[in-house]
């Protein structure tokens, strides 16, 4: 199907369009154009995948299923966003950095979009470092000290962790091949998983586990993540927290059939352990920060051990809910920075206690932070609090009263938290008249393109978006 080849072919196009003479002027309209056509060919991957059929492109190198097109969807919508809004964002900027920094957006487009799509699973894993080397010159963009220091910090953390999750790889095949050689792709190690031995099965899955679990947030390996989200531009911030810890999470999901075939192993206990202690030191580590681009990397933190807790559930419904969460986390926090970048351009500062009565100084920056926080703290009637909601309800009924309890106690936690630190920054009196400024009206424009489906989705599913939902809850085994 061309379209599953079109969504990676785009954007390397486009980052070659805007390296080429064409992108000293046209970068930004050029990067806004690819991402909309990405969008539309990952929304026709989707629907298809909708209908429950797999989708090749380029002789079997590319291959895709319902899990698959659904993070595929949630890049590009995100990614369309992030465009504009970074055409109004860094208006400031010269014209030859915005050209490094489109290029750089395009090619780490493209990472991201191939991960869920690379049917060899070496491959696959060289996608999502990629995503990391790409990635981290966007983090250092603003080459303060600051900035740099959390590139660094991210890829040598990240890297750190990417070599035991290639480890984790290396044994995977070497136990498919004890089971009888067969393509290194996901269906194949879903079929020959109970002919592997468990003695390497088990060592496999948990150094990707950890591995790529650093990548993704998961604590204790989260230390990068409040640094870089804290210092990159706020459209790389709504990518990095919004899809591409969700991507690399998507790795890992990938993995919960596979131990679930083993015969004598579970992965169940691993996921919902990591997951409830990710929520839990994240929740409590929200009461005292003082960076709201920090809070929301937090929140990243809280939602990774969200997800990863009802995957491991287990049952249709636990995973449902799980596709669901993790849908409304993509669009909800790459929504979330897009209004940290607003408040930065209002205010000119990332510290709370620095910001009082937003409300009064810039209206429509008070809106959207107050705005991304209901919704990503978990307010009815939006998506994330009917993805933790069904998580609860899932829980419940299999009879995991205490950990319910405690994931219940702990969203409580932080959505005081989140709701307390916002609030007082758009309504706190102010010590002294803040200045006004300027929003440029493209970012105004991105933002209401990430704000339509946090309210569709939340108010109403689509049929076509619901069977796509559980086609990829299905994956999950």
């Amino acid at each position: 199907m061309y379209d599953l080849a079109a969504v990676v072919l785009v954007p390397l196009f486009a980052g070659t369009l805007c390296w080429s003479p064409i992108g000293r002027r046209y970068a930004a309209p050029v990067t806004v154009l690819a991402a909309a056509f990405i969008l539309i060919f990952a929304v026709r991957v989707a629907s298809a995948s909708a209908l429950g059929e797999r989708i090749d492109a380029m002789d079997g190198w590319l291959t895709c299923d319902g899990l698959g097109a659904l993070i595929l969807v949630l890049v590009a919508l995100v990614g369309f966003s992030a465009a504009i809004f970074s055409w109004g964002y860094l208006g400031h900027h010269s014209a030859r950095r915005q050209r490094v920094y489109y290029v750089l957006f395009n090619l780490f487009m493209m990472s991201m979009l191939t991960v869920p799509v690379m049917a060899n699973v070496a491959l696959m894993w060289i996608a999502v470092e990629l995503t990391t080397l790409l990635s981290a010159f966007l983090v250092g963009y603003e080459d303060t000290p600051e900035a740099l220091e959390a590139a660094w910090k991210y890829v040598i953390l990240t890297t750190l962790g990417a070599v035991l999750a290639l480890l984790g790889f290396l044994i995977l095949y070497w136990g498919s091949q004890l089971a009888g050689y067969v393509p290194f792709t996901w269906m194949s190690l879903v079929q020959v998983a109970p002919q592997m031995p468990p003695a390497l099965l088990l060592p496999a899955f948990l150094f990707v586990l950890v591995g790529f679990g650093t990548k993704v947030g998961l604590v204790p390996l989260h230390t990068w993540l409040p640094d870089a989200h804290s210092q990159a531009p706020a459209p790389i911030c709504a990518l990095l927290s919004g899809v591409e810890t969700t991507t690399v999470l998507y790795v890992i999901l990938r993995l919960f059939p596979i131990v679930g075939q083993a015969p004598g192993l579970d992965a169940r206990p691993w996921f919902v352990g990591f997951g409830l202690l990710s929520v839990a030191i994240a929740s409590l580590l929200l009461i005292t920060v003082r960076d709201f681009k920090r809070l929301f990397a937090y929140s990243t933190v809280e939602h990774m051990g969200i997800i990863l807790l009802a995957a491991g559930l287990g049952g249709a419904e636990a995973h449902l809910a799980a596709t669901y969460q993790l849908t409304a986390h993509a669009i909800a926090k790459s929504f979330c920075f897009l209004a940290a970048g607003v408040v930065v351009m209002a205010t000119r500062t990332q510290d709370m206690n620095s910001i009082r009565g937003l409300s009064r100084s810039s209206p429509l920056a008070a809106l959207a932070i107050v705005g991304g926080a209901f919704v990503i703290a978990g307010a009815p009637p939006f998506a994330v609090f009917v993805a933790e909601f069904g998580i609860l309800k899932a829980g419940l009924t299999q009879g995991q009263y205490l950990v319910m309890g405690l994931l219940a106690l702990f969203i409580v936690i932080a959505f005081c938290a989140i709701m307390f630190h916002m609030t007082r920054m758009a309504f706190g009196a102010p010590e002294q008249t803040e200045r006004r400024h300027r929003i440029p009206r493209l970012c105004r424009v991105a933002l209401a393109v990430a704000a339509i489906p946090l309210v569709v989705i939340g108010l109403y599913v689509p049929s076509r978006l619901h069977d796509l939902l559980i086609i990829a809850a299905s994956a999950m085994g």
